[in-house]
């Protein structure tokens, strides 16, 4: 039978690029074997088309897709990020129709400025600006308790707003899942073995449905809890943090299955 083509999804911040740092160096020999065979490598992240298209070219990944703002949208390959569009006023108008007192529990980036953005995920300033041109999904931070955030997810809920925990972030939309997103993409290709790195509760659904997941060590936030499909190997926990794990986790792969 003829091996079947692989395909690398992978979020970024915290798996692909450091958690502290957004620098992705320790993961650059398993980089740089994925260019040299033409493996595509599909970023997945809650980071916005602006931010991703640099960092898609700068990777040498250009000519894939990529899934931006946590599934919310897909960057086609070569594409550069588009000035308007999306649904992202719509969401802003929708959060602040949420009961008061939940509503002023929650901080998102359409709350801050440029440099607040900075301040709370760590990015210069110039990545921050990238960062808050958002077209599909609202980032932020819940203050109150677990009881609180729950009625506040099922508020939104009512009005067809879905939030899924990240890394750092409460992330809200009107729907669409990384995992949903790589089914599309991996449906553009001819059988391929589907490989998913990610660290967050974000990720877990990406994980369970590709062909091989990996769980990304992230010592910033408590670990993810067993998966679909841990115990039977389908799912592969990395103990080192960040692209040094990502860079194990691929070189695994490209000597375990001979890619």
């Amino acid at each position: 039978m003829p091996r079947p083509a692989l395909l690398i999804f992978t979020d970024l911040d915290g798996t692909l690029l450091d958690h502290d740092t957004y620098s992705y160096a320790a993961a650059e020999p398993a980089l740089d074997q994925l260019r040299r065979t033409g493996v595509p490598v599909i970023l997945a992240s809650s980071k916005t088309a602006a931010e991703i298209a640099p960092l898609r070219a700068e990777l040498g990944f250009a000519a894939h897709p990529a899934i931006v703002e946590n599934g919310a949208g897909i960057l086609e390959p070569g594409a550069e990020a588009p000035e308007s569009g999306g649904r992202y006023d719509e969401l802003r108008a929708t959060l602040d129709r949420v009961p008061p007192d939940l509503r002023a529990r929650y901080q998102g980036f359409g709350d801050w400025d440029v440099a607040e953005i900075a301040r709370r995920t760590g990015l210069p300033p110039v990545q921050a600006a990238l960062a808050a041109r958002r077209h599909h999904s609202e980032p932020g931070i819940w203050s109150g308790d677990a009881d609180g955030q729950a009625a506040f997810v099922a508020a939104l809920r009512e009005h067809g707003v879905t939030a899924r925990a990240g890394g750092r972030f409460l992330t809200l939309s009107f729907g669409g899942t990384k995992a949903g997103r790589m089914a599309d993409i991996a449906a553009r290709h001819r059988t391929p073995f589907v490989v998913a790195l990610g660290d967050a509760p974000n990720d877990a659904e990406m994980l369970e449905q590709a062909d091989l997941g990996f769980v990304i060590a992230n010592p910033a936030h408590p670990p993810l809890p067993p998966l679909s499909g841990e115990a039977q190997g389908h799912i592969q926990r990395i103990d080192a943090p960040g692209p040094k794990g990502w860079n194990a986790a691929v070189e695994r792969v490209i000597t375990e299955y001979g890619f």
